[in-house]
């Protein structure tokens, strides 16, 4: 089984098909196409994905421990077959349309300027994660822990109070009907 620390993987030098299973910790992949690939069982520590295409992989049991994607697309990633120890990352400028993360304890998640249309965020645990300059259109929150989560500059989400837990969740006066959409109240 293949071990890399500090190594940076460029698409100038590297094809998916070079990265072989394995441990890869503090690596950096910018610009590689891994549509499609799989990266069921690697193991993945402080590393960060940059300009990359990983929509539609395979992550049965990967670990993905404090990863960084920027600027990536994820369409398509059920994020449920990530190994859960551990299970943690940040995702700025991606698109995530598509993607699952049912079940999930993934707490202090930001989402920064992402793409998350029709993703399910079912049964899922966000206290305190950010949903900064994010597109929520028709997302799923469905006995979703959102308690303390920040979605004041989040928009195009519908998220039923009755339905999810949202103590302490920070909102702004502009995007209130999302909580309220579910009721069928008309505000003007």
């Amino acid at each position: 089984m293949m071990y890399e620390t500090g190594k940076n993987f460029s698409s100038k030098n590297y094809k998916p098909k070079q990265i072989e299973q394995g441990d890869y910790e503090d690596c950096m992949f910018m610009g590689i196409n891994f549509s499609g690939y799989n990266f069921s069982d690697y193991r993945f520590s402080s590393c960060d994905f940059k300009d990359c295409d990983l929509s539609n992989v395979k992550i049965h049991k990967a670990a993905l421990r404090e990863i960084v994607f920027k600027n990536c697309k994820l369409i398509g990633i059920n994020f449920e077959d990530a190994h859960p120890f551990n299970l943690s990352f940040r995702f700025e400028d991606c698109i995530l349309n598509h993607s699952s993360f049912y079940k999930l304890d993934i707490r202090k998640t930001v989402f920064k300027n992402c793409s998350l249309n029709e993703v399910d965020f079912t049964e899922t645990d966000l206290s305190n994660s950010v949903f900064q300059g994010c597109d929520l259109t028709s997302a799923v929150f469905d006995r979703t822990i959102l308690e303390s989560s920040d979605f004041r500059n989040a928009s195009n989400f519908s998220i039923n109070p009755n339905h999810n837990q949202l103590k302490k969740a920070k909102f702004s006066r502009n995007n209130l009907s999302g909580l309220l959409s579910g009721f069928q109240i008309t505000i003007e």
